[in-house]
């Protein structure tokens, strides 16, 4: 694929920077994160959700600091690397490599479940392989081309979102959101943790593109803000939009009881307007919402691969960049075919979970070193520097290992799952050298 290995290229504008911030994230808005009612219910899940914010807010002003003072593709990876030395850096990289290589696969399946409500002969999984490959090929042309359909295709979505909430808003029922609020109980809340993350999951992924911002110190830290704030206003009134207008069970199970992965189009379908144009428009910008994070999502996960195996920790070239592209293509087809393979599975709230055990384990590597560097290199130069500090990570720090925790306890298959993943990666690199 290439013969050297020359930069990655910087075509960043602050504006792209929030449409990739707002855009790795918004397909949350748009499903998986109803499968969290099933668990905790109206109550559960708002809890949950306000647990999640608290945990991303503090974590963004975090990790904007560790960004902006250390401008690597890596991110968490170059962080720990950095404050923990190699093994730190190994633990976290690859933490992060799981979170972004089984998002894209959740968020596929997602597509594949909208696209069949237009064309439901074809086979969801038909889509979900075709849009893997398609989008691959896309952010293997070039960074600058993928930010600016990304963004595109993220202002579409945000206006989804906005449309969907002034269609169901009017038809909110206050008796409907809140009956049988907590179904299981306050370890509902615990269990709906995995699904409130999704709403946010991948805001990490601009610090992945620092090395093509045109100017990281200052732009990085203006993509993770805006984009955090414009995530958490939309978390809101998608969820009580979508919950209010026949109740948390009214966007969990289809017509078949089912659980879905289209919890958006089932609460127009509550209130009369699956034969109304806007009931089609909204799947449509549905569909951007979807298409934008799995984009997103790609990009980062092909940014993050290639800085990882480019020190060395796994095969060589997977740490090159295409001599004409100037893009990771190696990272991003190898990637693409383990996203592939997550796919087979067909379990989204399997591949949910399994994402966020990487995303927490990620948040504490980067956390603790967050605090290690604030130690140990003093004088770094840190154009952005994290208010509220020592609380503000701490506090970050304790919400993501209590939410650790509770993932491990009421997913243990799962949890063994990721720890066999962490752990052979880190004894195959010790035997492999």
């Amino acid at each position: 694929m290439a013969t050297e290995n020359p930069n990655l290229q910087k075509t960043l504008t602050p504006t792209l920077l929030w449409g990739l911030g707002v855009g790795y994230v918004i397909s949350g808005m748009y499903f998986g994160w109803n499968l969290g009612l099933q668990q905790g219910g109206t109550l559960g899940m708002a809890l949950a959700t306000a647990l999640a914010i608290l945990m991303y807010v503090g974590f963004t002003l975090s990790y904007a600091e560790l960004a902006c003072a250390i401008p690597k593709a890596g991110g968490a990876f170059d962080y720990a690397s950095r404050a923990m030395g190699s093994t730190g850096g190994f633990l976290a990289g690859m933490a992060q490599n799981i979170e972004f290589l089984f998002a894209p696969p959740a968020i596929a399946a997602g597509i594949g479940a909208y696209l069949s409500l237009f064309f439901p002969n074809i086979p969801p999984a038909v889509f979900a392989f075709s849009v893997y490959i398609l989008f691959t090929l896309l952010n293997i042309l070039g960074t600058h081309l993928a930010a600016r359909f990304e963004l595109f295709v993220t202002v579409v979505a945000v206006l989804g979102l906005i449309l969907f909430a002034g269609i169901t808003l009017p038809d909110f029922s206050a008796e409907s959101f809140t009956a049988n609020a907590l179904p299981n109980g306050w370890g509902g809340v615990f269990a709906a943790i995995p699904f409130a993350i999704w709403f946010f999951l991948g805001i990490e992924g601009l610090a992945n593109v620092a090395e093509e911002s045109l100017n990281p110190q200052r732009d990085l830290t203006r993509g993770f803000l805006f984009a955090m704030t414009t995530l958490v206003l939309l978390c809101g009134l998608t969820f009580v939009s979508a919950v209010g207008v026949s109740g948390w069970e009214g966007v969990v199970f289809d017509q078949n009881g089912a659980a879905s992965d289209s919890p958006l189009p089932l609460a127009l379908q509550r209130i009369g307007t699956a034969k109304h144009p806007l009931y089609t428009l909204l799947i449509i910008f549905g569909l951007f919402g979807l298409v934008a994070s799995f984009h997103g999502l790609l990009l980062a996960a092909g940014r993050a691969t290639y800085e990882f195996c480019r020190m060395g920790n796994g095969p060589a070239f997977l740490g090159k960049v295409h001599d004409k592209f100037r893009t990771p293509s190696n990272a991003l087809l190898i990637n693409m075919l383990i996203g592939l393979a997550a796919l087979m599975t067909q379990s989204t709230a399997e591949i949910i979970i399994l994402s966020a055990f990487g995303a927490l384990t990620m948040y504490s590597y980067s956390l603790v070193s967050f605090i290690i560097l604030r130690k140990k290199e003093p004088n770094l130069p840190r154009p952005f520097r994290t208010p509220a500090y020592p609380l503000v990570p701490w506090l970050t720090l304790t919400i993501a290992l209590i939410s650790l925790v509770a993932l491990t306890v009421y997913n243990p298959m799962s949890a063994l799952w990721f720890a066999g993943i962490l752990g052979g990666s880190f004894g195959l690199k010790k035997i492999v050298g």
